[in-house]
């Protein structure tokens, strides 16, 4: 983090939560790449159809991949693949239906339909990122093909859409990356994953009895999750096709046990030497550079979690030699799984307020009898969802870069020569795009001046104060119906993803204390244990940041994410010592007793379930694993 980031960030620590969420920004390098590619999506694309006499087919396509590039982010080919290409099927088919409901159903229809719709989108949102961005791309479509005023049928505005997001992700494909050209460039995304990883095993080694252990830990958490995504999206075969991905799952496995290790090592918090992390560093060159390993300094072997590192580095630079690989110890999530998260109470009470917030938008737009009418939904769409942040802060940010966005393109439509200044306009947009997400009033600022440019280039005309309007009335709603009592228990989503981090963790210590020596299974495991415990985590600093109203429903939750947290560290840890010696010390029993305790009392969720009767079962199967 850069001196500069950390300065900004101090004043904050004084306002609210809600405040200071919204004047919080991302940091991090500019992503050229992506820069790169949104230049050369949405401009061309309206620019050649001007030229090919069909303007309104390149505004759907512009739209489409302005949609696309605030999902293009950094990542694999692979991962990609499924990031931009499963919402832009949502929004072709949101844009099929959309039109057929304005062409040919009354506004009845469109408040049934805009309900029925969000209902489902908002359920099939809590699943993941993906799905929460193909049920906004769905939404947002449907609104635009319903109400934007074009020629085309139904089925060409689909097709156009497609079209859009497809340029898109044809180049995200084809284009490589800035100095990605060590090795197989289509792989230049997972190897920089793996890299990540590596090198967050040696930052934690490093941080191992200092006051950063747990920020170091969390970030090797981050680390393995992103890798994972980038090595698990779609292929065309199920296992590894060439030898240069064979050998990239072969580097990621072996990171596995070696941060099972670097876990074990600070959980026990005695600090070690400085030899200890320069191997993962050489790792991760060596990932990186695609070279050899060369030798590796080898740590003391004068405690479990030492030797385990040991071990695990010896595997290592046998597994980097060998470069075959296959397993990414990652579990199948079924169909049923799927549903059961989409229409648990997460997802129901999610999808609820969708639907309220986009039916509602769209029966004021009817009531109004505004040309620009579907602008209404398509904004309360973006203002409902909590993966911009908490309701208050994404309602500051979106009105405040709604302004400030129209303003910028009144005084740019005055000036500049039509319609060649309106394409460049939309060029630079696309352009700015992947830098302008990592805030949400300055992504809102720029796909206002975007939208509005595609709005002049399609016929209409310059609909700037139109554009502020409707931007404040969809914040009002939305405002309000997310202070709307709902059936069931408020804070669904954060009771959800803790009931998931509870469940994995069960599941965690049962094959631990069990005495499995199903290594692999219990990598499977440990993952899902962390990575639920992220997601977690991330619905609880959300719904933490929310106005009090709202906060108050989830109080207690960070407590329990605290104590999980610890509770699956110690089990790691329990676990190193099992494959070491065969048994568990009475430190180890001990700290999972008190833990289990712990969690009993903080769960005023009520949302651990079997987690918080644990502590018979622990006793009856820990006590003779310690001898």
């Amino acid at each position: 983090m850069s001196r500069l980031s950390v300065l900004s960030r101090r004043p904050l620590s004084a306002l609210p939560l809600w405040l200071a969420h919204a004047l919080r920004a991302q940091g991090g390098p500019v992503p050229w790449s992506a820069v790169g590619r949104g230049a050369l999506a949405a401009g061309p694309l309206v620019a050649g159809a001007l030229v090919a006499g069909r303007g309104t087919v390149g505004v759907v396509a512009a739209i489409a991949a302005m949609l696309a590039g605030i999902n293009d982010r950094p990542g694999s080919r692979r991962a990609a693949v499924q990031r931009l290409g499963v919402p832009a099927l949502a929004g072709a088919a949101g844009m099929v239906v959309g039109t057929w409901a304005g062409q040919y159903g009354g506004a009845v229809v469109l408040i049934f339909m805009a309900a029925l719709l969000g209902l489902v989108a908002g359920c099939v949102s809590a699943v993941g990122p993906v799905a929460s961005a193909a049920g906004t791309q769905v939404l947002v479509a449907c609104a635009v093909g319903a109400g934007m005023p074009l020629p085309e049928p139904g089925w060409l505005r689909g097709l156009a859409f497609l079209g859009g997001a497809g340029w898109l992700l044809v180049l995200r494909l084809v284009l490589p990356s800035p100095g990605a050209f060590a090795g197989d460039y289509r792989f230049d995304g997972e190897r920089s994953a793996i890299a990540r990883v590596y090198d967050a095993v040696a930052d934690l080694l490093g941080a191992v009895g200092g006051p950063e252990a747990t920020a170091r830990r969390a970030a090797l958490t981050a680390a393995l999750d992103h890798a994972q995504d980038a090595l698990c999206g779609p292929r065309l075969r199920r296992y590894a096709g060439s030898g240069a991905e064979r050998r990239l799952h072969a580097q990621y496995a072996a990171a596995l046990p070696l941060a099972e290790a670097a876990t074990a090592l600070a959980w026990a918090g005695e600090p070690v030497s400085a030899r200890a992390a320069e191997a993962p560093r050489r790792l991760a060159d060596a990932v990186r550079r695609t070279t050899h390993t060369g030798p590796l300094p080898a740590p003391s072997r004068s405690a479990p979690a030492l030797r385990a590192l040991d071990d695990a580095l010896l595997r290592a630079a046998e597994a980097f030699d060998r470069g075959d690989g296959d397993a990414l110890h990652s579990r199948r999530r079924t169909v049923r799984r799927l549903l059961r998260v989409a229409f648990g109470t997460g997802g129901r009470e999610y999808g609820m307020r969708v639907a309220l917030s986009f039916g509602t938008a769209a029966a004021v737009a009817q009531a109004l009898h505004h040309e620009h009418w579907y602008w209404l939904p398509a904004t309360a769409v973006f203002l409902v969802k909590p993966d911009l942040g908490p309701l208050a802060s994404r309602v500051l940010c979106r009105a405040a870069g709604t302004v400030l966005g129209a303003l910028l393109f009144a005084g740019l439509a005055a000036v500049l020569p039509q319609p060649a200044g309106l394409v460049a306009v939309v060029t630079v947009s696309g352009a700015l795009i992947p830098v302008a997400t990592r805030h949400f009033a300055a992504q809102t600022a720029v796909v206002t001046v975007l939208v509005l440019a595609l709005v002049m280039l399609g016929g209409e005309p310059q609909a700037s104060a139109s554009r502020i309007a409707e931007t404040l009335l969809a914040c009002a709603i939305v405002l309000i119906v997310g202070h709307l009592p709902m059936p069931g228990e408020r804070g669904g989503g954060v009771r959800a993803r803790l009931a998931a981090a509870g469940g994995a963790a069960h599941a965690y210590l049962t094959h631990v204390i069990g005495g499995s020596a199903d290594r692999p299974a219990r990598w499977v495991l440990r993952r899902e244990a962390y990575r639920t415990l992220a997601e977690a985590r991330t619905a609880i600093a959300v719904a933490s940041a929310e106005l009090p109203a709202l906060a108050r429903h989830t109080e207690g939750a960070d407590r329990v994410a605290v104590v999980l947290e610890r509770l699956v560290d110690t089990v790691t840890a329990c676990a190193v010592h099992l494959d070491d010696t065969g048994r568990l010390t009475p430190l180890h029993v001990h700290r999972l007793d008190r833990l289990l305790g712990d969690l009993q009392r903080a769960d005023g969720l009520g949302v651990l379930g079997d987690l918080s009767g644990e502590r018979g079962r622990l006793r009856a199967n820990a006590l003779p694993l310690a001898g």
